[in-house]
């Protein structure tokens, strides 16, 4: 079903308050709403002193429902500010069926002027919130906010999280039972770590039950304003009388977390290698990022522009999934970069070429809401292109072209990473708990953790050659931007794509080539990408002179691809094949039987690769979900998500499958 309301609709009362038209109740108090947050949630779960008992390197995880308009976030992050100290991070992950339009989201932060600094942080971040998981990275790491939009009992679920305090908010029980449930309660119980904390607004006694029963010692507690009561308490742990949550698949579990020096290597200083590390520099770590070439972004990163292109599903797949959350990541990241020369958001039209993408592109249309993507007519595509088209089709308001470079670039600037030019890895071996690179008899470097990031050549290694990488020859091709043509206004795409002019030239492209190894541009593919561009619009190749250009005289790069066969990238922590092999043999006879045997992980070795044509969208992303893997902390995506991206699924279809 097409979601009918992607955000919060509002009414403002006469005092410039908002009120929910959906629920018909307050976001907060006309009084105090200030202190109204400062009393129940900061100080009933004691967050002035947790705060300031947090070691450089620790962290506190915030579990809310209902993020409304951000004012629990933001006192919480204000609090942390003051009283925790350099080092320490703080994590708040909340979950909201109909996020603020950015409009709305303004005018009701402007209530709080002493909060502006961190409110114009989150105005900065609050771009492309799209249903599902979206993570934004503040205050230069040291705050995370991974919103969760939609549905509390749909998200919640999917969320794999230790929460140490829980915000429970939302609109009142009398406004909202559906939220106020004892599946919710057990929600907030499974993902609560030892000890957690809970507060409310609510002292509706039915409410107080049935957090008891899910295993919160519940007490009333002197409220505030107009509230007589409210409602604290503590986790005791799961109740006896029920059946406990389900424990991830222990070849999906985390691997233990490694004591000792936060050090990794990154294998590759690519899309994906430079997100690992600035995803593990952000959270402190010391990393080392090997790249054998002479710069950054020499390959298939490399090209002059990438397009933020949405392949989606309208059936939710987690492929979808993915890259909805990973458009949101990279839009977000993008706005640190300088539009114009480094990215571009003039959207991303993709033409209804024949009777089959038209039929796929008006389910994506009911699929998903209009500020993600809507159909445009043949007149509506030509207007937003600037140039004459021969079909209407889908329009991605939100995508663009970025110069990948300069992500890669801004990335990997972090004081906390080391980049080590001319390094190939050709050998990867364990000594002393460290991992060392080895080229021939030259020691590169050594850390406990390795990440590989290195496309298909990651197969190099012994313990990662069995991974399903594929190698996909791709070659673009760069046109001289005509006066004519400057009026081309947004990417368009067919078989292919043309992007509007970055620094006088168009990139056109990319060919598709599974059998040659060569990298030398060819007069064949840049034939192939004009024949393409006649495809797109026959008056875009009139307005850049293309019918009179001889492909043998034309410029552009080729550069590998690398993909997986499920087209779903390869992120995360690496096991012992052999062992692996051997520890779940009885798969082989039946799937439904799991052992009770931890995973033989590869002690300190991690994978971020497979990432295709989609990198620019996956990649950035995936180095969070990885250094949430190494870090312990709630993961950036559905649990089912990262699942389906984890090195292990392949061994496990091996094994199921009898191979």
């Amino acid at each position: 079903m097409k979601p009918v309301l992607p955000n919060a609709q509002l009414d403002w009362d006469d005092q410039g308050l908002p009120r929910s038209r959906v629920f018909d109740d307050v976001y907060f108090s006309n009084q105090s709403g200030l202190e109204e947050t400062r009393y129940v949630f900061l100080e009933q779960n004691g967050l002035r002193e947790r705060f300031a008992a947090l070691p450089a390197g620790g962290r506190l995880v915030i579990g809310e429902t209902g993020f409304g308009t951000g004012l629990n976030f933001l006192c919480a992050w204000q609090l942390f500010e003051q009283q925790a100290v350099a080092g320490a991070r703080l994590h708040f992950v909340s979950v909201e069926k109909y996020p603020l339009s950015t409009p709305d989201l303004q005018r009701a932060l402007a209530l709080w002027p002493e909060l502006k600094p961190f409110a114009d942080q989150l105005l900065a971040h609050y771009v492309a919130i799209h249903h599902g998981f979206q993570r934004l990275v503040l205050d230069n790491g040291r705050v995370t906010l991974t919103l969760l939009i939609g549905d509390a009992l749909e998200q919640l679920p999917q969320l794999d999280a230790r929460i140490d305090a829980w915000f429970l908010d939302g609109f009142a029980p009398a406004k909202n039972p559906d939220m106020w449930t004892a599946e919710l309660f057990a929600e907030l119980a499974r993902l609560a770590a030892p000890g957690s904390t809970i507060s409310t607004f609510t002292s509706t006694g039915w409410v107080r039950r049935l957090l008891n029963a899910a295993g919160f010692k519940m007490k009333r507690t002197p409220g505030i304003g107009h509230k007589w009561e409210i409602l604290r308490g503590v986790f005791l742990g799961w109740p006896e009388d029920s059946a406990a949550p389900v424990a991830a698949k222990p070849w999906f579990a985390r691997p233990t977390p490694a004591p000792g020096e936060r050090h990794a290597l990154v294998i590759g200083a690519g899309l994906a290698g430079c997100a690992t590390a600035a995803s593990l520099a952000a959270r402190g770590w010391h990393v080392s990022l090997l790249e054998r070439h002479d710069a950054l972004a020499q390959e298939a990163s490399g090209n002059p522009q990438g397009v933020l292109y949405l392949k989606l599903s309208a059936h939710g797949t987690a492929l979808s999934q993915l890259i909805v959350s990973g458009f949101g990541y990279t839009r977000r990241l993008l706005e640190h970069l300088q539009r114009g020369v480094d990215w571009d958001d003039c959207g991303v039209l993709q033409l209804a070429f024949n009777a089959k993408e038209a039929q796929r592109q008006a389910q994506l249309a009911q699929a998903f809401p209009e500020d993600l993507l809507h159909t445009l007519d043949q007149q509506q595509a030509q207007m937003r292109a600037g140039i004459d088209l021969q079909w209407g089709g889908l329009f991605y308001p939100e995508g663009g072209w970025v110069h990948p470079p300069a992500l890669c670039t801004w990335q990997a600037a972090h004081p906390g990473i080391r980049i080590l030019t001319h390094h190939d890895v050709l050998q990867l071996c364990r000594k002393q708990g460290h991992w060392q690179a080895w080229d021939g008899d030259r020691l590169l470097a050594s850390a406990p953790t390795v990440v590989l990031a290195g496309a298909a050549d990651i197969k190099r290694f012994d313990f990662s050659s069995d991974l399903p990488l594929k190698r996909i020859r791709g070659q673009i091709t760069r046109l001289h931007q005509t006066p004519e043509s400057q009026s081309l206004s947004t990417v368009v795409c067919a078989e292919g794509y043309v992007a509007p002019a970055r620094l006088g030239e168009h990139t056109l492209g990319a060919s598709f080539d599974f059998n040659n190894d060569d990298l030398t541009p060819t007069a064949a593919e840049h034939a192939g990408n004009l024949h393409m561009l006649e495809e797109i619009s026959m008056d875009l190749v009139a307005r850049l002179g293309a019918d009179t250009l001889r492909p043998e005289t034309l410029e552009g790069r080729a550069a590998f691809r690398c993909t997986s066969p499920d087209y779903l990238p390869i992120v995360g922590p690496l096991a012992d094949r052999d062992a692996f092999a051997d520890a779940y043999a009885s798969l082989g006879k039946d799937a439904r039987q799991i052992p009770d045997i931890p995973c033989p992980w590869l002690e300190g070795v991690y994978v971020n690769s497979g990432h295709g044509s989609r990198g620019l969208i996956t990649a950035p992303l995936s180095g969070e979900l990885l250094a949430a893997w190494l870090d312990d902390e709630p993961l950036p995506l559905p649990r089912t998500v990262a699942e389906a991206c984890h090195p292990n699924r392949f061994a496990l279809r091996r094994l199921i499958r009898g191979q």
